[in-house]
């Protein structure tokens, strides 16, 4: 059973054509709006989402299948003390795909462990989020034409941001990318993905606490907001909430075609006048995201033996 828990369980070839198929959904949306006609996603969402949540389902909506879950622990059967794994072995019976969103790192995989159905991660604490990666890369690909080759500015929380985790980790495996990391030392990203992923692969990084010092060498900045139900201490969250804002007088020193990014939800980290910039790309990520989940799902599902037709592959 193939399963999507971390963004390195696909290779570049497979995420390839991932991004391939969800680019043809984009150019032929009638020709898959009823491919998966008679299949069952479910999404256990056992933490908060808006986007992640509602992406999924409509993406299985749009090709034509169905959508059942929930979406917080307290209306699951876990608020009576049901396990992780009873409660993906009851949902396998009723659906042909799970969507797992959990605040606890390592759940997805144990649920994979035990599935009768493709699982996919839809974020597992401050781990990952592997179908924001595929988003966050294929709109990388479409906003600037290529996987590799520039310089990212990834902003803001880099120690709980499981979006930022994937993202290094996808795009480690990609040429000539070269890394600035923009943080406060208490959000600075984790020590081991530093020794695991850029110098292990002798990987060019640099470490800022401004994004003013770096705004002229970015091909992208990644913009992420501090988030306040990784935090332990309030006090710690208030003081480090508000640390980068980016404004319109920051872009003024950034290159033309920077692609300004950011999985969402914006707290006060880009301002709002921002969003009228032709380089502010953060929406039409939002909806790239609805496609490479329906890309996933017919890819899980075929490989699951679903036999769902695929127009892409008639071409």
């Amino acid at each position: 059973m193939k399963h999507l828990i971390d963004p390195t369980d696909l290779s570049v070839a497979e995420i390839n054509d991932i991004l391939d198929l969800a680019q043809d959904i984009i150019e032929h949306k009638e020709e898959y709006s009823e491919v998966c006609k008679g299949k069952k996603l479910a999404t256990l969402f056992f933490e908060p989402s808006t986007r992640t949540r509602l992406s999924f389902e409509a993406a299985m909506m749009e090709l034509g299948g169905n959508v059942l879950g929930f979406s917080s622990a307290d209306s699951s059967s876990a608020a009576k003390g049901e396990s992780v794994g009873d409660t993906i072995r009851v949902v396998g019976c009723y659906a042909d795909i799970i969507a797992m969103r959990h605040p606890k790192e390592g759940a997805p995989l144990f649920g994979a462990a035990v599935s009768s159905v493709p699982i996919i991660n839809a974020g597992d604490g401050g781990h990952n989020h592997p179908t924001q990666t595929l988003t966050d890369l294929l709109t990388i690909r479409r906003e600037k034409g290529r996987l590799d080759n520039f310089t990212i500015g990834l902003c803001g929380d880099l120690k709980f941001g499981r979006t930022v985790h994937s993202l290094i980790k996808a795009l480690s495996r990609y040429e000539n990318i070269k890394y600035i990391l923009i943080s406060p030392k208490e959000l600075k990203l984790p020590d081991y993905i530093i020794t695991e992923i850029f110098e292990k692969n002798n990987i060019e990084y640099r470490e800022v606490t401004t994004m003013e010092e770096v705004m002229d060498e970015l091909d992208i900045i990644y913009m992420t907001r501090v988030q306040k139900e990784r935090f332990f201490n309030e006090a710690d969250y208030v003081r480090l909430k508000d640390t980068y804002i980016l404004d319109e007088s920051k872009l003024k020193a950034a290159k033309k075609d920077l692609a300004i990014m950011h999985p969402l939800p914006r707290v006060n980290e880009i301002s709002t006048k921002v969003d009228e910039d032709p380089r502010a790309c953060y929406f039409r990520q939002a909806e790239n995201g609805k496609y490479v989940r329906m890309s996933l799902m017919i890819k899980l599902l075929n490989e699951a033996g679903a036999g769902i037709p695929v127009p892409f592959d008639e071409r």
